[in-house]
């Protein structure tokens, strides 16, 4: 019986024991790939980072030698100038450099059928801050608002902005006439549902050389058979200086800024940093008050003004009936003559006439088709002159509160400013021409542009303080000073023919070179 008994238990299974093995051995295999892998991928990292630093190296020795050769450059045209060679800002050839191809548009500033401006600010309008210019690679230079805003937002005390004496003898009166555009979209909430954007401004055709071959009149120099004294030089390119090699007289210098004098005539000008005044997000624009005494300035969703004494906050100027959502970048602003108003345009297209010692809305201007970019009041503080990416150029009475006149043009206006007569308004604008009105009646009385004008858009405007001269500013570079055709003393053009063609004869007397990025700023 007990034999028998164990003679029952099964024999030992050897396949599953044949299978055990192979399980094992498969595992062991799969173990040596894996370090196998592991190994190969650390020798490709490895290898990868072999190549990443010697692309740095390759990088960082290309840096070096363009330094060395901008430097040898530099070094190279002012010993031209020592020489009595031609000035490094004029080219061999006699024209100014701006003749060649002209710069590319800046990035975009907003939104809507011209993308005007081809882009001050980087980002479409409720998609975070825009960026300002000039672009950069990956927009590392792109201002970065401060972490906080100097100062708490005041109250201005009623009284505190009393006014200015009011300006005596200046014709202000303008005739109102219907308005010739489509009716106002109204003052509506905020910027939400406002359509996407539309095509960009066509770019400029470019401009390879002055149509007259002949060198700019204020380029030239005087033909002498001895290559005049260094001293005697006219120098505009104090940008290409070498900051360390200039004397102590010629130059200052701050915490993040410097200064540089010309070092060819005598120094008469001081600079200095006077204050810094934080915002809580990118600002647009600014203008001094017509006393200096303040300064205004354009962010999102609010104008603020600050004492230029002390740099003090005076009042911040926010529409709280504007809905929350999104960004409402104040794109200009521009004070009353007297200081007690301050006009604000922002992307909703409105224009708001601010009480500034009460903080409240005078008059809300509703017509524009897209962004205000450029606001100026009249000299007697009446009216308004706007200026928009729809192409128009807006005249507002303020008493009234209607929009006096509408004149418009073939492309975005980027700047406007009324003559300190009243009597004339002129617009700067993407097609690289300076336009200017009869302000009563809307006549275009002058054209500035082709041979003597802007090679590049316009985006600066001035009257000077006596009416007879203007100025502006392009992305060419250049500053121009025109001198407008025999201005009478009421501010009406009285030359020759002007009843039958309502024409001026402005010219231009003077182009200023020397800049190296655009001149933005009325």
């Amino acid at each position: 019986m007990y034999n028998a008994h164990r003679g029952m238990v099964p024999a030992p299974n050897s396949r599953l024991n044949e299978l055990l093995d192979q399980v094992r051995q498969e595992f062991d295999s799969q173990q040596n790939r894996t370090g196998e892998y592991e190994s190969n991928m650390a020798q490709q990292v490895s290898e990868m980072e072999l190549v990443r630093q010697k692309v740095y190296n390759l990088e960082q020795n290309q840096v070096a030698i363009k330094q060395r050769y901008e430097e040898d450059v530099a070094r190279l045209r002012h010993e031209l100038e020592a020489r009595g060679g031609p000035p490094s800002h004029v080219s061999i050839s006699g024209l100014p450099p701006h003749a060649g191809l002209s710069q590319p548009q800046p990035p975009a500033i907003g939104h809507g059928p011209s993308n005007l401006f081809g882009g001050i600010m980087a980002n479409p309008p409720g998609q975070g801050a825009p960026g300002l210019v000039p672009p950069t690679q990956d927009q590392q230079q792109q201002q970065v608002p401060p972490p906080h805003q100097m100062g708490a937002s005041q109250a201005l005390q009623q009284g505190a902005f009393g006014g200015y004496p009011p300006s005596h003898g200046m014709n202000g009166g303008y005739n109102p006439q219907p308005p010739q555009t489509t009716a106002s979209p109204g003052p509506g909430k905020g910027r939400v549902n406002r359509g996407p954007p539309g095509p960009s401004t066509p770019h400029q055709a470019p401009s390879n050389s002055y149509p007259d071959a002949r060198p700019s009149p204020q380029l030239g120099r005087p033909p002498s058979p001895l290559p005049p004294h260094p001293s005697h030089q006219i120098i505009n390119n104090l940008a290409d200086l070498d900051l360390d090699s200039l004397r102590p007289e010629q130059k200052r210098e701050g915490n993040e800024w410097f200064a540089i004098f010309n070092p060819r005539i005598p120094r008469v000008l001081d600079v200095d940093l006077k204050h810094t005044l934080n915002h809580d997000s990118v600002v647009c624009c600014v203008r001094f008050s017509q006393d200096g005494r303040y300064v205004a300035t354009g962010c999102n969703r609010s104008a603020q003004i600050f004492d230029v004494a002390d740099g003090r906050q005076v009042t911040k100027l926010q529409d709280e009936t504007v809905d929350k959502d999104g960004d409402l970048y104040i794109r200009s602003v521009c004070f009353s003559p007297d200081g007690r108003y301050l006009a604000t345009g922002a992307e909703d297209k409105q224009i708001r006439v601010w009480d500034i010692a009460t903080r409240t809305i005078r008059n809300t201007f509703s017509g524009h088709e897209q962004d205000i970019y450029s606001l100026d009041f009249s000299r007697d503080g009446k009216h308004i002159a706007s200026g928009s990416g729809d192409r128009s150029v807006r005249l507002w009475d303020l008493e009234s509160g209607r929009e006096g006149l509408c004149l418009t043009i073939e492309d975005g206006v980027t700047t406007v400013a009324i003559s300190p007569t009243g009597e004339l308004v002129a617009a700067g604008s993407l097609d690289k021409s300076v336009r200017v009105w009869n302000a009563h009646t809307g006549n275009l009385l002058e054209r500035l542009d082709g041979a003597e004008g802007h090679k590049d858009s316009v985006y600066s405007v001035a009257f000077a303080p006596n009416g007879k001269s203007l100025v502006s500013g392009s992305l060419d570079k250049t500053i121009k000073m025109w001198e407008l055709d025999n201005p009478a003393p009421n501010g009406r053009m009285i030359g020759p023919g002007l009843a039958s063609r309502d024409r001026m004869g402005s010219k231009c007397v003077k182009t200023f070179e020397g800049h190296k990025v655009i001149p933005w700023a009325d």
